[in-house]
């Protein structure tokens, strides 16, 4: 029987697990930690009536991954059709996730959180190279990603007509984010960096985005900037968009921009657009 699987790797505190629950809401078949070498009788021994099968695999059997190009291509010779999600994030966001929720990283020896991090994107970079499509979960709340990963995988049958939207805060100083449709500046709010408390800090952090976010010049830039994109994306999706690019610019792409594209994406998410969110400049020093 042939079937629809989709591998599901990359790494630990990247939005794995997430995705796992989300497939398996969806109808798929989930399993959690398979050796990738166990993959084919794996799938020689699921149920017959098992069409739609997702794994999770990981850095946690990483001793057991051996030649994937040659295990997918395999797979995909039987005529199988596969699909291989690779999740990452920035170390900034990684580190973060497993100090709120006390997790231990899989590879953490005495060198600490960052290094292991580091040797895990050593140890992954085989099943990345083979992936359909790399998602990037900065920035991304739990339900952005799920709604996002059922968007990939689930594509036109359940989601029709809808306008895919990244979100995405850049630093000037570092250049114009490549491929952006629409760019909006925000240096014209009163600078975090300037307050001393702040400026180790950035966007994501809840002080920083208060201060941002509670400027009155936001406030009104937020209602004139909903007005604009509410008009702008239907018409978009009516000439035959599938997804855009809405990049928003700081000085160094560390607190302003984050703030507002964090701030900008429930409110699109809320009028029914997939989002994804992307800070690309976070980890690249003080603005």
């Amino acid at each position: 029987m042939k079937r629809r699987l989709v591998v599901i790797t990359g790494l630990s505190g990247s939005g794995k697990s997430t995705a796992a629950r989300a497939l398996e809401d969806a109808g798929f078949f989930v399993i959690d930690n398979l050796p990738l070498v166990m993959l084919h009788d794996f799938l020689s021994l699921t149920d017959r009536g098992t069409a739609k099968v997702a794994v999770v695999v990981d850095a946690r059997s990483s001793e057991f991954l051996g030649d994937c190009h040659q295990l997918l291509g395999t797979i995909k010779a039987e005529g199988h059709v596969v699909d291989v999600l690779f999740f990452e994030a920035s170390d900034h966001d990684l580190v973060k996730r497993f100090s709120e929720t006390r997790r231990r990283h899989p590879l953490v020896q005495i060198e600490g959180i960052l290094p292991a991090i580091g040797r895990e994107r050593e140890i992954m970079s085989g099943l990345r190279s083979l992936a359909t499509v790399i998602l990037d979960s900065t920035g991304m709340t739990v339900h952005q990603l799920r709604q996002r990963v059922l968007a990939l995988v689930l594509g036109a049958e359940d989601h029709e007509g809808q306008l895919h939207l990244q979100v995405q805060s850049f630093g000037f100083r570092h250049g114009l984010p490549l491929g952006s449709d629409l760019v909006f500046d925000v240096r014209f709010l009163d600078n975090p960096h300037f307050v001393a408390a702040l400026r180790p800090k950035t966007g994501l952090d809840r002080e920083v985005s208060s201060f941002v976010l509670s400027q009155p010049d936001y406030k009104a830039f937020l209602e004139k900037l909903k007005g604009l994109l509410f008009f702008l994306l239907p018409r978009y999706r009516q000439e035959g968009k599938t997804s855009l690019t809405i990049a928003v610019g700081c000085t160094g792409g560390r607190h302003r921009s984050v703030a507002v594209a964090e701030d900008l994406a429930p409110h699109l998410l809320g009028a029914g657009f997939a989002v994804q969110v992307h800070h690309r400049d976070i980890d690249k020093g003080e603005s």
